[in-house]
């Protein structure tokens, strides 16, 4: 009899480890898969070197000042509101919203809500779902070629799909130092035109690398920079916060 219990007991341990360790085979399964990212290889080096896509991934919104506005987007949900002396403006995760006490804005709020955004979260939001890569040749400036990456945007992917982004880098230190785009969100056709603006100026924002100025060029028939095109535009007051905002904080306010 007591040998029986006494086998009992072992059958009862052995299968009680065996079921602990298909457990943790399991969720050591689970840990060990992760994502690939979607985007090249230098694309994932110029992230790293201006702060990390995962870091970013964390971070919940966006703030900072530019041209006498503040601009804040919810970096997950993209909604965003921009505040002028008599004017506010946003996206609320549905609509597109301006509110004046006159007339006083007078460009097109679904086109400029989130303008100033993009060039300012550079390079982080290149690595957003939807997007096409290639390769391009590089631009050189002052003695220094840039190699590049062409960004493009699967069809139906935001409101402006044609556009084309080019993010050229420092071939050592991988810092981002140009971007070249095109604009197709008025006559909504693609277009080989397009602009170009250095990134020379960063600073360091919460553990990011963004920029503290951009400045627009001139380029020639080639496309290779020359000279500025007019004063760099100014950044300040600016924040990347873990933090999230209130949905209430997108709404259009009560006139």
């Amino acid at each position: 009899m007591k040998k029986l219990i006494t086998l009992f007991l072992l059958v009862a341990l052995v299968s009680a480890c065996k079921s602990e360790e298909k457990k943790e085979s399991k969720e050591e399964t689970k840990t060990e898969v992760v994502k690939e990212p979607t985007y090249p290889k230098v694309l994932g080096e110029i992230l790293e070197k201006h702060g990390g896509i995962e870091a970013w991934r964390k971070a919940k919104f966006l703030s900072y000042k530019v041209k006498g506005e503040e601009h804040t987007t919810d970096l997950h949900s993209r909604r965003a509101v921009v505040h002028g002396d008599k004017y506010s403006l946003g996206y609320d995760g549905k609509e597109v919203w301006l509110s004046q006490k006159d007339t006083i804005f007078k460009g097109n709020p679904e086109f400029y809500y989130n303008l100033y955004f993009y060039f300012y979260a550079m390079p982080f939001v290149l690595a957003d779902d939807g997007i096409v890569y290639s390769d391009i040749d590089p631009i050189e400036f002052e003695g220094v070629k840039y190699p590049g990456v062409k960004i493009s945007y699967k069809a139906n992917v935001g409101v402006s799909p044609d556009d084309n982004y080019f993010i050229f880098y420092h071939p050592e230190t991988k810092q981002m130092a140009w971007l070249g785009y095109t604009v197709t969100y008025f006559s909504k056709k693609p277009s080989d035109k397009f602009n170009i603006i250095r990134y020379n100026d960063w600073e360091n924002v919460n553990g990011f690398l963004l920029p503290k100025t951009i400045t627009w060029y001139k380029k020639n028939e080639q496309g290779v920079p020359t000279e500025p095109a007019g004063d760099p535009i100014e950044f300040s007051s600016a924040l990347v916060s873990q933090a999230p905002l209130a949905d209430n904080f997108f709404s259009k306010p009560a006139e």
